[in-house]
């Protein structure tokens, strides 16, 4: 895996290579220089690989990955998005590569098979001419959040009558966090926490300021609370412009929270709408506010679209349930 330091994806690769590694299955991770990241492999009882994974110019890894795999001797080679397939060579493993978004398929030529965190990446790949049986489904989990001590509000800034609302991700164009600064401003009761970090940060402070909430808005970095400020806040939000997955709602269910989220390709398959979580369109900011206000003033719908996350969160994203199906998958294609 050669991915960012911060990122969803990033962050489900070393959260399922220690469940697999939990399960008994005897796994090599190789990952794109990260202290941070192979301290939490390290800690899982993994022996990380730690390679460049450099640009054009990059001679050494390719050779360097070759031979880490030899020694280790797997039937499959995984490789997790774009970057870490250019650099998986052939051998006497089968190749897989994992998708979590729609990427270009240029970077997979020669793989024995594809993996997609949706179903509408799986069948958008077999529409760009991928053989079907060759292409499978496999989700993602999530940690069961659950019962967490909530986050103390003081120390957030927040004062302890306001309604909560929180937001989780990269500080980046597609996740709409423009969108739910602007929405913050049909609802002058709402505080909002947005934890996460990345390039757009001062350019969504200023925006804040200019819309004159500034000061209900609290921009948190990246956080590894995540449980803690699920069970402080009163509604979880993803406003994402483009969202393949949504790792964030599935965390948000499984710490029972209610979801609103904006219609892109993930939270459209995951949720099932006014069930499981309210759906609004993407880039209106009228339209999310009307759906966070719903929830805040029918304190009845929001437990039940809670509770209904967190039943899909069991059924379907739950660690156990996933991992079998990870397994029988990687025991299938081996054979």
């Amino acid at each position: 895996m050669a991915g960012a330091h911060y990122g969803g994806a990033e962050t489900f690769f070393v959260r399922l290579c220690a469940a697999l590694g939990a399960a008994g299955e005897e796994l090599l991770a190789v990952i794109r220089r990260d202290a941070d990241r192979a301290a939490a492999l390290r800690r899982a009882g993994l022996a990380p690989v730690e390679l460049g994974f450099g640009g054009p110019l990059d001679l050494l890894t390719r050779p360097r990955l070759a031979r880490a795999l030899r020694r280790f001797a797997p039937r499959v080679a995984m490789a997790w998005m774009n970057r870490a397939a250019r650099f998986t060579p052939a051998g006497p493993w089968l190749r897989v590569g994992r998708l979590g978004g729609y990427y270009d398929l240029r970077y997979y030529a020669g793989f024995d098979h594809l993996v997609g965190n949706t179903r509408g990446i799986v069948e958008w790949v077999a529409r760009q001419g991928w053989p079907r049986e060759r292409v499978h489904h496999l989700p993602n989990f999530a940690p069961d959040l659950s019962g967490a001590v909530p986050a103390d509000r003081a120390s957030l800034g927040v004062a302890p009558d306001a309604f909560l609302v929180l937001a989780m991700g990269r500080l980046h164009p597609s996740k709409g966090f423009d969108v739910l600064i602007e929405a913050a401003v049909h609802l002058p009761d709402m505080a909002v926490l947005i934890a996460g970090e990345g390039e757009q940060r001062a350019v969504l402070t200023e925006l804040a300021r200019r819309h004159g909430v500034g000061g209900r808005i609290r921009f948190l970095g990246w956080r590894d609370d995540q449980a803690a400020l699920l069970a402080a806040c009163d509604v979880f939000v993803c406003p994402s412009r483009h969202e393949p997955l949504g790792n964030v709602v599935l965390e948000a269910w499984s710490a029972a929270r209610p979801v609103v989220a904006a219609t892109s390709p993930g939270p459209c398959e995951l949720i099932e709408p006014g069930t499981t979580g309210l759906l609004v369109p993407a880039e209106d900011p009228r339209a999310l506010a009307e759906a966070i206000a719903t929830l805040r003033d029918d304190g009845g719908r929001a437990r039940a679209v809670a509770e209904a996350g967190r039943a899909a969160f069991l059924r379907d994203h739950a660690e156990a349930p996933v991992i079998a199906r990870w397994r029988d998958f990687l025991t299938g294609v081996a054979r």
